[in-house]
């Protein structure tokens, strides 16, 4: 059987935690940074979670992950 696929567009904006959860990064944190308070950029560094409805259609396109 040949090897499954791997979705490149969405390897690079999710990882899957240790427990099985889908991590993704929040938006906003790109450009016009000098607009935004320093409280708001703070809260934009971290990582969010994917909701569990839309998990299952992730994880179809991350076999490997």
């Amino acid at each position: 059987m040949p090897k499954m696929k791997t979705n490149k567009t969405a390897a690079k904006r999710f990882k899957i935690s240790g427990s099985g959860r889908v991590r993704r990064s929040k938006c906003g944190g790109n450009h016009g940074l000098i607009n935004k308070s320093r409280k708001r950029l703070r809260r934009l560094r971290n990582n969010d979670m994917v909701s569990k409805t839309h998990q299952r259609k992730i994880k179809r396109l991350l076999p490997y992950g």
